[in-house]
């Protein structure tokens, strides 16, 4: 390697076009390859999004409908099922609580936990969570359980 040989490490480089409005000389010159006035030569310009062009945009022509409540609490849902597969693989023995949801990545630790009915539930547990349906509730009482809330 010597002076007559030197170039940048590959990749360092990225823009090989010419430079705009550098000069008559340089093609480039005078309007930038930015045309003749409008807001698209201007320095600032950007366009909103979803604009076009002054037409009536797609998100206004669209008719609105529907209600978001915001008060609305979104429930993790656990189903018997689930808790009889990890009475069956070890994972939980007698008493299910927050920490083992968000252990076996049933919830996280910030969601609100609600025990669901589906399938059936035979081993014993102590059930603490937010919510039950009342099938839910009957089958964990049924198997000799207790189903509590927090």
């Amino acid at each position: 390697m010597n002076l007559s040989n030197l170039q940048p490490a590959e990749g360092s480089t990225h823009n090989q076009n010419k430079r705009l409005g550098r000069g008559e000389g340089s093609g480039k010159g005078g309007t930038a390859a930015r045309g003749h006035k409008g807001a698209k030569s201007r320095s600032g310009y950007s366009k909103k999004i979803g604009f076009e062009g002054g037409q009536m945009p797609l998100q206004r022509r669209v008719p609105k409908f529907g209600f978001k409540n915001i008060n609305r609490k979104e429930y993790e849902g656990v189903n018997l099922d689930t808790l009889q597969l990890l009475v069956d693989n070890g994972s939980i023995t007698d008493s299910v609580s927050m920490t083992d949801f968000v252990a076996n990545r049933l919830a996280t630790k910030n969601e609100i936990v609600k025990i669901l009915g589906r399938g059936e539930l035979k081993a014993k547990l102590k059930v603490t969570a937010h919510k039950f349906t009342a099938t839910a509730k009957a089958a964990i009482e049924a198997a000799g359980g207790e189903a509590v809330t927090i």
